[in-house]
């Protein structure tokens, strides 16, 4: 089991410097890659503090600069915001600017809060549809002089200029529903999935709708699985549970903003109070201590190996959680000298 970074630019007040953030997560990825981590992700999302990743390529372009062996992901881009020759062009300048190390993860999008803004109207059905025409689309511009005919883009016969340095880039598929683990393995793609606090019933049951999709179609070579978990790794109980409050606090925060009601200024959404997040007991800080992977190394170890055990192929640490710069650091360095040597 391989071990990756998923993380974006966090800014929880105004008197943050975007340059700080920047320069932070470049050197959280630095350090994973000294870490010996397989891959680094970082996502798209628009008009949001709480998450900051307008175009993932430019980060992956930037950090390709700055790293030399780690691979650089897209974790994801959201399909139904991109044109097919758009997407291919860039993402195979990002692979060129990486030195061949680009990872293209597509998903069809969450948030509502996006979709009224850069396509109005657009729901989650239409959107995993604009993401199943979109995948093959990619693949053949990359092969070149391909014309396409389809319900959402049409366009004659065209080559994605540049192309990338991988004939093709490896292709990931946000999947949650057996449908789509069964279109990524019919398209042979990998799969992203996430539990978020949903915990270890979870974990499993993501694993068993990709090993149904991958029964069903023995004829496909049997692609690759990432599980992406908020994973921290704290050096003593005191840091275990003031964790597990910081990660209730976000993940409150990541439900006010998935149900797009509340007053957003500037970016910022307008804070919960101790009230409202009560009466969100599933993300409680006790459930976040059992449901997440916060815990001292022998716990996090425990909990990983487990996750090893049901086949997962990568399991990526996903550090975004409001906290300091400074916490996350120390987490990490956690993870890389106490946690990963259990798995070498």
């Amino acid at each position: 089991m391989k071990f990756s970074l998923f993380l974006h630019m966090e800014r929880n007040d105004a008197a943050t410097s975007y340059t700080r953030i920047f320069d932070e997560l470049t050197e959280l990825v630095q350090i994973a890659e000294e870490g010996g981590f397989e891959t680094a992700w970082i996502g798209e999302h628009h008009g949001m503090q709480f998450t900051i990743a307008p175009n993932p390529f430019i980060n992956i372009a930037y950090l390709g600069a700055r790293t030399s062996r780690i691979r650089l992901g897209t974790g994801t881009v959201i399909a139904p915001f991109w044109h097919p020759i758009k997407l291919a062009g860039e993402a195979a300048l990002a692979d060129i600017a990486t030195g061949g190390r680009l990872d293209l993860g597509i998903a069809r999008g969450a948030y509502s809060f996006e979709y009224e803004r850069l396509m109005p109207g657009l729901d989650a059905w239409t959107a995993g549809q604009r993401l199943r025409e979109l995948v093959p689309t990619v693949r053949k511009l990359w092969e070149g002089d391909y014309a396409h005919q389809g319900e959402f883009w049409s366009f004659p016969a065209t080559t994605a200029a540049p192309q990338p340095v991988q004939s093709h880039p490896p292709l990931w598929i946000a999947a949650r529903d057996p449908n789509s683990h069964d279109f990524a393995v019919t398209n042979g793609c990998n799969v992203q999935v996430t539990p978020l606090a949903s915990g270890d019933g979870e974990v499993a049951s993501l694993m068993e709708r990709f090993n149904t999709a991958c029964a069903a179609h023995p004829d496909i070579p049997r692609p690759k699985i990432m599980l992406l978990q908020h994973t921290f790794v704290a050096d003593s109980a005191e840091e275990t549970d003031r964790l597990s409050r910081d990660l209730s606090d976000f993940y409150c925060a990541f439900g006010a903003w998935f149900k797009n009601q509340r007053p957003i200024r500037q970016g910022f959404i307008e804070p919960l109070t101790a009230e409202e997040k009560a009466e969100m007991p599933m993300y409680s800080p006790q459930n976040m201590r059992e449901k997440l992977v916060i815990g001292q190394p022998d716990e996090v170890i425990a909990r990983l190996s487990g996750y090893k055990a049901l086949g997962y192929d990568q399991y990526s640490m996903w550090i975004d959680s409001g906290i300091s710069h400074e916490r996350k650091k120390k987490s990490l360095e956690l993870f890389i000298r106490n946690v990963m040597p259990a798995f070498a």
